[in-house]
C-alpha cells in the first residue's frame, strides 16, 4: 500500500528521484516522554513595581502576596527579568530569557479614524521607534483596524525588527501581494485574514482599504437635522469600532503577559460619550432649554450618548481583562515641522486619553521621536517579576480576578494583570486564539508537550547561495491520538527555521486530514513521518517543529540546532551520521513545493534511496546500517565512534566499519556506506560522535542522537545491507 500527503506552500517546485513509501510495521519508540499533567493549571502573573517613576529592583517572592478574589494563593514559582542586566548585543543571553517575563508590544494602526497623510507620518514614526528603543528580547506584533474588516493581524509577536518594519510597510496600499504564513511569523498581507476571528490563505490587495477620509469630504451642513443625522452615522461607526476592539481584546487574552498596545490614531470624537465641550454650543442649548425650545436641544450632543458610553465601557473592560494597556499615540500630533507643532491638537485626543487612562497606559502627543516620548514607560517596565501559582479551577474559560500586593510597599506602585481566564476546551477557542497560542509556542522555543516527536535536519550543497536542508519529522502516533474521538484526524505541522535574532528565515506548514478508518492502523502502531525541506543561507539556526492534534489541541514541540556551512570553503565537512531505516515503518508524508530546476534526492546508498531515522533505535552489540556523507573528505578514510550519555559522560567506544564509498566529483558529496555497532549499553538516550580521518591526518567529527530501547522495544534501525 502507498499513501502520500501533498504539502503546498508559496515557493518553488522541487522534485525527487525517490518515492517515499508506506507500509505497516512494528511500533515506533516514542521520541520523548513527558511527565507533566495537562490538567495542572499554572497561572503566571508578570508584575512591575514602580517607585517615583523608576523600577524597583531586588525583590524576592517573599515580598509579594497574590490573591484570587479573597483567597490568598501560594506562590509556587518566581522569576526576575531585568533588561538592564541582559546585554543587548548577546543573542544567546536574550534567547535564554523566560517568555513569561518578556515585554509584548502591539503596533496597532487605526485606519478608520486617521487621515492617509497622518498614517504615513505614523508609519515612519513607528519604524524609527524600532531602532534603539526596544530591547532585543521584546516581542512585537503589528495589526491594523479597518472599518470594513475590523481588526487585522499582519504579524504575530516576533523579535525580528526587520520583519516588523516590513509589516509596517505593508500598510502602504501600493504593495499588494505577499506570501502567507499561517502563524503570521514570517509574512502576511493586509486583508489576508478574516480579522481576529479566523485566518485563511487568500491574497488581497491593500488598495481595497476604505477609511472615512477616502475620496472627497462632504461639506458640513449647519442644519440641525443634518447634524443629528451625521452624529447618528458617527455613533454607528463608533459602535463598530468598539466591537472590533473587543474582538481584538478577546484574541489578546489568549496571550499571557501584559500587552502594551501602541494605538496609532487620530482618535474618536469624545463628545459622543462625554457631550460637547464647546462653551458657545453648551450656552446655546442651555438657553433653548430655558426658553422651552426643547426641539433645538440635542441631549446626546449636550451630555453624550448613553449607548455609545456603554459600548466604550464594554470595550475598555475587555481590554483591561486581556491585560492590554493602551499607549495611545495621537498621530495628528506626529508633526513633521516646527510649524506643525504649533498647530491645534487632534480633535480625537480626548478620546485617545480616555482609552489610555482607563487601561493603565498614557497618551503621547506632538512628538517626532516616539522613542524619546516613551522612554519613561520603557524604563519603568524594564524589570519584571513573574509570580506563579497553581489554582484549582475548572476548564471552563471563566474569568478570575487577581490582586497582587507588596508586604512593605513604602510608596511603591504595583502593576499587574487584573485577572486570568481559566483554560477552555480547545474546540471552543477562536481561530485567532489558536493561532496566537501556537505562534507563541513556536517563538518561545520551549520543548515539551504530550505529543512525542523527533526531528532531523541537515544541510546539503546545491547551486546558489543557500543550502538545501531536508527536515525529517517523526510523530509518535499513540501520543498524537491520545484522547482523540472519531475517524477524522486533523494533524497540524509547523516547521520554522529561526536565526540567532529570532528572525524566521524559512518555514513550511500544513494541516493534514487523515481518515483513520483507512490509515489508522499504521498511525497507531508507529506514527507519521514527514519529509520536508528548507532553503537556508550559511549560519546558525534553530529548527522549531510543533505538531498538534487539531481536534484535542494536544501538541508537542522539538527544537533542533542546525549549522549551515559555507560550502564554498575548501575545508572538509562531515554531515551528521544518518541511520537508514527499513521501509514500511511509518505512514509517510512529504512536502511538495515549487523550485526552479531539480534537486537530487539526498539520502542514497548506491542507487538505493533510504529515509534516515530522526531518532534511531539501536541495540547494543548489534550492527546497524550507517550512512556518512561529507564534502572534500580526502583519501584513505578511517572512522571511529565514541558514545556519550545524555548528560555528556563517555559511555564507551562503538565500532564503525566502512563498507564502500561513492564520490560525486569535486563539488559533490562523498557517500560512505558503513555499519555502526554500539557498545553494551543500558536502555536510555545517547549521542554518537563519529570521527572520519583521512590519510593526511585531517579529521572531521559529527554527532547524532540515538536511543537504546528497553526490553521488548522495537528492532534495531536498519540492517547491515544498507
Amino acid at each position: 500500500m502507498k499513501f502520500f500527503v501533498r504539502f503546498d506552500r508559496p515557493g518553488r517546485r522541487r522534485t525527487w528521484a525517490a518515492a517515499l513509501m508506506l507500509a505497516v510495521a512494528a511500533p515506533a519508540q516514542p521520541a520523548q516522554r513527558f511527565s507533566e499533567s495537562t490538567d495542572v493549571v499554572v497561572v503566571e502573573v508578570p508584575v512591575q513595581v514602580v517607585r517615583d517613576g523608576k523600577p524597583v529592583r531586588g525583590l524576592t517572592a517573599a515580598d509579594f502576596e497574590v490573591y484570587e478574589g479573597r483567597e490568598k494563593q501560594a506562590i509556587t514559582g518566581f522569576e526576575v527579568l531585568d533588561l538592564a542586566a541582559v546585554p543587548a548585543d548577546k543573542p544567546e543571553a536574550v534567547r535564554r530569557l523566560p517568555m513569561s517575563a518578556r515585554r509584548r508590544f502591539v503596533l496597532l494602526f487605526d485606519l478608520g479614524y486617521s487621515k492617509p497623510t497622518s498614517m504615513t507620518k505614523a508609519r515612519e514614526a513607528a519604524k524609527r521607534l524600532l531602532h534603539g528603543s526596544f530591547h532585543p528580547s521584546d516581542l512585537i506584533a503589528v495589526g491594523a483596524y479597518l472599518p470594513a474588516k475590523g481588526p487585522q493581524l499582519l504579524l504575530g509577536f516576533t523579535t525580528d525588527r526587520g520583519l516588523v518594519e516590513s509589516a509596517i510597510d505593508r500598510l502602504n496600499p501600493v504593495q499588494t501581494h505577499f506570501a502567507v504564513d499561517p502563524l503570521l511569523l514570517a509574512a502576511a498581507a493586509l486583508g489576508d485574514s478574516d480579522g481576529f476571528g479566523g485566518v485563511h490563505s487568500r491574497v488581497a490587495a491593500t488598495s481595497e482599504i476604505e477609511t472615512p477620509y477616502a475620496g472627497v469630504e462632504a461639506p458640513v451642513s449647519m442644519a440641525s437635522a443634518l447634524a443629528r443625522s451625521e452624529r447618528e452615522k458617527q455613533r454607528s461607526t463608533f459602535a463598530g469600532f468598539t466591537r472590533a476592539l473587543q474582538v481584538f481584546a478577546d484574541a489578546m487574552a489568549a496571550i499571557d503577559g501584559r500587552k502594551n498596545v501602541l494605538f496609532l490614531s487620530e482618535g474618536f470624537d469624545s463628545s459622543m460619550v462625554m457631550g460637547t465641550v464647546d462653551e458657545s454650543e453648551i450656552q446655546r442649548m442651555d438657553n433653548s432649554s430655558v426658553r422651552g425650545d426643547f426641539w433645538n436641544t440635542d441631549n446626546d450632543a449636550r451630555y453624550g450618548n448613553t449607548k455609545a458610553n456603554t459600548d466604550l465601557e464594554k470595550m475598555l473592560e475587555a481590554l483591561r481583562r486581556a491585560d492590554c494597556a493602551i499607549q495611545a499615540v495621537d498621530i495628528g500630533g506626529v508633526r513633521a515641522s516646527a510649524d506643525d507643532l504649533r498647530a491645534a491638537r487632534s480633535q480625537g485626543a480626548d478620546g485617545l486619553f480616555l482609552m489610555a487612562n482607563s487601561t493603565g497606559g498614557e497618551l503621547y502627543q506632538n512628538f517626532n521621536n516616539l522613542g524619546v516620548a516613551m522612554e519613561k514607560m520603557l524604563d519603568r517596565t524594564s524589570v519584571t517579576y513573574v509570580l506563579s501559582f497553581q489554582p484549582d479551577v475548572k476548564h471552563d474559560g471563566q474569568y478570575h480576578k487577581l490582586r497582587v500586593e507588596l508586604k512593605s510597599p513604602q510608596g511603591a506602585r504595583v502593576v499587574y494583570r487584573p485577572g486570568y481566564y481559566a483554560p477552555k476546551p480547545y474546540g471552543q477557542r477562536s481561530a485567532m486564539e489558536k493561532l496566537l497560542q501556537t505562534a507563541g509556542q513556536v517563538v518561545s522555543g520551549q520543548e515539551g508537550g504530550p505529543v512525542s516527536l523527533a526531528v532531523l535536519a541537515a544541510p546539503f550543497k546545491v547551486p546558489g547561495d543557500k543550502a538545501y536542508v531536508p527536515v525529517v519529522v517523526e510523530i509518535d502516533g499513540g501520543s498524537l491520538l491520545a484522547g482523540h474521538q472519531g475517524t477524522d484526524l486533523p494533524a497540524e505541522i509547523y516547521v520554522y527555521a529561526m536565526d540567532g535574532q529570532g528572525a524566521v528565515k524559512d518555514f513550511f506548514t500544513q494541516t493534514m486530514r487523515l481518515d483513520l478508518a483507512k490509515v489508522g492502523q499504521p498511525i497507531r502502531k508507529t506514527g507519521i513521518k514527514l519529509f520536508g525541506d528548507l532553503d537556508l543561507a550559511p549560519g546558525a539556526y534553530s529548527v522549531r517543529v510543533l505538531v498538534r492534534n487539531g481536534q484535542t489541541g494536544a501538541a508537542g514541540m522539538r527544537v533542533a540546532s542546525l549549522d549551515v556551512p559555507a560550502f564554498g570553503d575548501a575545508a572538509p565537512l562531515l554531515l551528521p551520521p544518518f541511520f537508514p531505516e527499513p521501509a514500511g515503518r511509518w505512514l509517510m508524508a512529504r512536502e511538495v513545493k515549487m523550485r526552479e530546476g531539480e534537486v537530487p534526492y539526498p539520502f542514497m546508498v548506491g542507487d538505493q534511496p533510504y529515509i534516515p531515522a530522526s531518532r534511531p533505535a539501536l541495540l547494543p552489540d548489534q550492527k546497524a546500517a550507517l550512512s556518512l556523507i561529507g564534502y572534500r573528505l580526502g583519501e584513505g578514510l578511517k572512522a571511529q565512534a565514541v558514545v556519550m550519555t545524555a548528560d555528556g559522560k563517555e559511555a564507551g567506544e562503538g565500532r564503525v566499519e566502512i563498507l564502500g564509498r561513492e564520490t560525486a566529483g569535486a563539488d559533490g558529496p562523498d557517500r560512505l556506506k558503513a555499519t555502526f555497532q554500539p557498545p553494551r549499553l543500558q536502555p536510555g538516550e545517547y549521542m554518537v560522535l563519529v570521527t572520519v580521518t583521512n590519510s593526511q591526518g585531517a579529521a572531521e567529527t559529527s554527532v547524532s542522537p540515538f536511543v537504546v530501547p528497553s526490553s521488548g522495544g522495537p528492532a534495531k534501525t536498519g540492517g547491515t545491507d544498507g
